[in-house]
């Protein structure tokens, strides 16, 4: 079978080779894969694997969803002609994070699922919203949970509460959906009007261009007449942060999501507004099967920007690289 290995740094290290098919073993599933989408860690993996003391060669990705061919003994939660998706976290099935699960997360510490035909753990796959096609499905893993866990888990949002959304890359258009799934109002900064003009029929309640307005987070305060906003999605970190602190509302909630940006934070604002700052990665498979269970109530459906075929997939990456979409980037299988 057909696999995508990193072999040395960089897109062009990536390599397409042939695998011996593997095999199930205990508590494991085989998995035919029929679509993969990007995620930012994944091109930061393919750049620079060295530094994160990632061992090559090493198949790249975390987020695919496929049809079940196998199990092996002892597999009693899912069964063959599954339609199934991989989680994050192979070994986070529940509960807070921990050492074993981090060193469980697929394409990192361990191979992904860049690849026709992997083996994962039963406790590692859940079912497929059944109204997504494969690629739909296969957004959700990574990027989908994050909103998730960051709006639904941690942040508790209610309806009528505002989110701020910073860009509208994959965690990022999520959060727009799912907040407004739960009657939140979420408010989106971005510097590319046409992605501003597309967030609208996302569910954006507001939009702000920071190319007109680089003063984004004083907008922020005035579309909140002052008070600033209950919840921030942040993924541009040190380079953000301090002024999603200054648009959030004293008592609010930020989670951190990701690293984009370089730059230092004084914690004093933090504490003067008694904001709660949660540093968020990804989520648990109780998670991602309750997350799972709305999106299929609301028929929820993820914006799949671009699609390549496996052959394809270091131009996918570059893709990726080059940031001009507006949702997920899938490789279909």
């Amino acid at each position: 079978m057909r696999a995508w290995e990193l072999r040395k740094p960089g897109i062009d290290g990536l390599t397409l080779v042939e695998r011996a098919p593997p095999r199930p073993g205990p508590g494991e599933a085989l998995v035919r894969i029929a679509a993969v989408s990007l995620n930012y860690r994944d091109l930061a993996i393919v750049r620079d694997p060295i530094s994160r003391g990632i061992a090559l060669p090493r198949i790249p990705c975390s987020d695919a969803a496929g049809e079940v061919l196998a199990v092996g003994p002892g597999v009693t939660r899912v069964a063959p002609g599954d339609r199934v998706m991989s989680c994050f976290f192979q070994a986070w099935e529940a509960g807070p994070i921990t050492p074993q699960a981090m060193a469980s997360a697929l394409g990192g510490p361990i191979d992904g699922v860049l690849a026709e035909e992997v083996v994962l753990r039963e406790g590692g796959l859940t079912p497929i919203p059944s109204h997504l096609s494969f690629a739909e499905a296969a957004s959700l893993p990574c990027a989908a949970l994050t909103a998730w866990h960051a709006l639904v888990e941690s942040g508790r949002i209610r309806p009528g509460e505002t989110v701020l959304c910073l860009g509208t890359g994959g965690v990022s258009a999520f959060a727009i959906q799912i907040a407004r799934l739960v009657g939140g109002q979420p408010i989106v900064v971005s510097s590319s009007a046409a992605k501003l003009e597309r967030a609208g029929p996302l569910g954006a309640a507001a939009t702000i261009d920071r190319s007109t307005r680089p003063d984004w987070e004083k907008a922020v305060l005035e579309l909140t007449r002052g008070v600033g906003v209950d919840h921030v999605v942040e993924v541009g970190g040190g380079g953000t942060l301090a002024r999603s602190i200054e648009a959030t509302r004293i008592g609010g909630h930020i989670a951190l999501i990701g690293i984009l940006a370089a730059g230092q934070i004084d914690p004093t604002p933090l504490m003067r507004k008694s904001i709660r700052l949660h540093g968020i990665y990804v989520g648990s498979r109780v998670m991602q099967e309750a997350m799972v269970r709305a999106f299929e109530a609301a028929e929820l459906r993820p914006l799949v920007d671009r699609r390549f075929r496996v052959e394809e997939a270091p131009d996918a990456f570059r893709a990726l690289e080059r940031a001009e979409h507006m949702g997920k980037i899938v490789i279909e299988l």
